[in-house]
C-alpha cells in the first residue's frame, strides 16, 4: 500500500513528466535535483526546470508482459519498454496503453520499436477502494495513431473583446467503442476515468487556445463520476496542467469541483465569464471541464436500461476576453426539484424515473430555458444558425429541437450521442464543440444543457473572425474522434470490464 507522501512525490514528477537541465553543460535529468553530476558545485542555481508532457518521445525497445502480478493483473497482457526524449538525452520506462492483447496474440516488436510516442495521463495500477488512486504520464500511445502529437505553443494575444467568451476548447474520448442498435459509444480503456479524461481535455484546450497555463486563474471540473467521494478532481487537473503560477510545488489557482448531473460543467460557463470580465479580479482566463465515465448498471439489473446509452469522455473550454472565438451573447438558467435520475451515496449505479425522465423533466426544462433566453434576446429560430441540446439519447434532442422550431440543418451538426454515447457532463459541451469545429464567423449558436434533479442552462454564443484562425491549431476535432481509422470495437463483456476500470 502506497502512502500519501509517496504518492505525492511520485505524482509531482511522473504526472507532469518533469525534470531538470544543467544550463552549463546541457545534461538533462528525469528527476528534480539542485546540481549537475558533471558540473558539480558550480551548477548550483543553474539547474532549469524542463518537462516532457507535451513532447514526442521514441520507443527504443519493448517487451510483452504476459503474466502481470499483483497490482497489474487487471491490465491483462501489456507492452512495457524504454522511451527516449530529446534525441536520447532522457530515457524513461513506460507502458504502451490503449492496446488489448489476447493471450495467444503474437506481438511484432520490430513494428513497434523506433516509432514516436506521446505521453498519456492514466492510472498506474489498481489499488484498494480505501487507497489513493495512483496516476502517471509514463503511459504512451503512438504519435501517428488515434492521439496524434500536437505542439503546445503559447501565443501572445492579438485582440481584446468587449464581451467574454470561449478562447479555446478541447474534446477527449477513448479510441474504444461498442456498437449496438445503430449507436456507437465511447468506452474508456481500463486505466482511464473521469480524472484522466479531464486532464486530456484540458490539455487539448490549452493547445487550441495558445494561452499560457500560468494565466488560468480558476478551474471548474464538473462530473458525477469522480472516483473519490471526498477529494476533488480539479486539484489533480491543476497540478498536471500547471494551471496558475507555480510556487514551491503549489499551483496558485482556485480549483473546484461542481456537481449538477449532466449540467455540472455548463452551470459554470457564466461564472467563468463573470470572473474574467470583472474589473476588480485579475483573472485573465478560467477553464471549465465536463468529464464523465458515465455509469450504468448491467442490463440484467434494475436501471440497466441506461447501459444502452452511456459513454465516456470530456470537454474543456477556456474563457477570457482575448482572442475569443465565440462571445457569450446571453444566458438563462432554470431549475426545479424533479428527481428523474439519481444515485444515492454509496450506490455504484444510478436509477431513473422511467417515463418521467422525458416529461416533466428533460423537455420541460430545456424548453423553458431555450424559450426564455430567446425572449430575452428577442430571437426567433430563424435568427439562430445552430441549436445544441443535451443528448441523453438520440431521440430527445431531435424532438425538442423540432418542437422549438429548428430545422435539421440547425440541430444535426451537434448530434454526437450516436458516436460517443451520453457523456453526461460532457454531452452538450461536446455538441457545442462539434458546432464550433465547423461554424463560420458571425454565426449564432444556442446551446441548452440539462441536468437531472433538474435544471437547464441556455447560452447564446456569437462566433468571431478568429474562429477560423484558431481552427488550424487543433488536429483533434470532434469529427476526427468520431471517424478515426484507429477506432477499436469491443464486445459487451470487454466493454463492462473496461468500464469497471482498475
Amino acid at each position: 500500500m502506497s502512502s500519501e507522501p509517496v504518492e505525492r512525490r511520485v505524482s509531482y514528477m511522473g504526472d507532469r513528466l518533469r525534470g531538470r537541465r544543467c544550463q552549463i553543460c546541457g545534461k538533462e535529468y528525469f528527476e528534480i535535483r539542485d546540481y549537475c553530476g558533471n558540473c558539480g558545485r558550480k551548477s548550483f542555481g543553474k539547474m532549469e526546470n524542463i518537462d516532457f508532457f507535451y513532447e514526442k518521445g521514441r520507443l527504443e525497445l519493448c517487451t510483452l508482459v504476459n503474466e502481470p502480478t499483483n497490482k497489474f493483473v487487471k491490465f491483462g497482457n501489456y507492452i512495457y519498454g524504454v522511451v527516449s526524449f530529446h534525441n536520447g538525452k532522457i530515457k524513461v520506462p513506460g507502458r504502451l496503453t490503449d492496446r488489448i492483447i489476447g493471450d495467444k496474440e503474437a506481438v511484432d516488436f520490430s513494428a513497434l520499436e523506433g516509432r514516436e510516442v506521446v505521453p498519456r495521463f492514466r492510472r498506474r495500477y489498481s489499488v484498494g477502494r480505501s487507497e489513493i488512486i495512483p496516476t502517471i504520464s509514463l503511459a504512451f500511445t503512438f504519435a501517428d495513431e488515434y492521439y496524434p502529437h500536437q505542439e503546445y505553443r503559447v501565443v501572445a494575444p492579438k485582440k481584446e473583446y468587449d464581451k467574454p467568451g470561449i478562447v479555446g476548447y478541447g474534446v477527449y474520448t477513448s479510441r474504444f467503442r461498442i456498437r449496438e442498435n445503430n449507436m456507437e459509444r465511447a468506452v474508456p480503456f481500463i486505466d482511464e476515468d473521469a480524472i484522466t479524461a479531464a486532464v486530456e481535455a484540458g490539455k487539448l484546450a490549452l493547445i487550441h487556445s495558445g494561452v499560457d497555463s500560468m494565466l488560468i486563474g480558476k478551474i471548474y471540473v464538473g462530473s458525477e463520476s469522480n472516483p473519490y467521494a471526498v477529494k476533488p478532481i480539479a486539484s489533480k487537473v491543476a497540478q498536471v496542467l500547471r494551471l496558475g503560477e507555480e510556487d514551491e510545488d503549489v499551483q496558485c489557482v482556485d480549483a473546484v469541483d461542481t456537481e449538477f448531473a449532466c449540467k455540472a460543467a455548463t452551470s459554470m460557463f457564466k461564472d467563468a465569464a463573470a470572473l474574467v470580465s470583472h474589473p476588480k479580479f485579475s483573472i485573465p482566463y478560467a477553464m471549465v471541464i465536463g468529464a464523465d465515465n458515465s455509469q450504468a448498471a448491467p442490463r440484467d439489473c434494475p436501471g440497466g436500461e441506461l447501459d444502452l446509452f452511456v459513454g465516456f469522455g470530456g470537454c474543456a473550454f477556456i474563457f477570457g476576453k482575448n482572442d475569443v472565438v465565440a462571445e457569450i451573447e446571453g444566458w438563462c438558467s432554470c431549475t426545479s426539484d424533479t428527481p428523474d435520475f439519481w444515485r444515492r451515496d454509496g450506490e455504484p449505479y444510478p436509477m431513473h424515473g422511467g417515463r418521467y425522465t422525458g416529461d416533466p423533466a428533460y423537455f420541460k426544462h430545456v424548453r423553458k430555458a431555450a424559450r426564455k433566453l430567446m425572449e430575452q434576446l428577442n430571437l426567433k429560430p430563424g435568427d439562430i444558425n445552430y441549436f445544441v441540446a443535451h443528448q441523453p439519447n438520440a431521440y430527445f434532442p431531435v424532438r425538442i429541437a423540432k418542437e422549438l422550431g429548428f430545422s435539421e440543418e440547425q440541430y444535426l451538426p451537434s448530434l454526437q450521442v450516436a458516436k460517443f454515447g451520453n457523456t453526461y457532463s460532457g454531452s452538450s459541451p461536446i455538441g457545442l464543440a462539434a458546432v464550433l469545429d465547423i461554424a463560420k464567423p458571425d454565426e449564432r449558436i444556442l446551446m441548452v444543457s440539462y441536468g437531472s434533479g433538474a435544471g437547464s442552462d441556455a447560452y447564446s454564443f456569437i462566433t468571431t473572425s478568429q474562429i477560423i484562425e484558431k481552427r488550424g491549431c487543433q488536429k483533434i476535432s470532434v469529427k476526427y474522434l468520431a471517424e478515426n481509422p484507429f477506432l477499436e470495437y469491443v464486445d459487451y463483456q470487454t466493454y463492462r470490464r473496461l468500464k469497471a476500470g482498475l
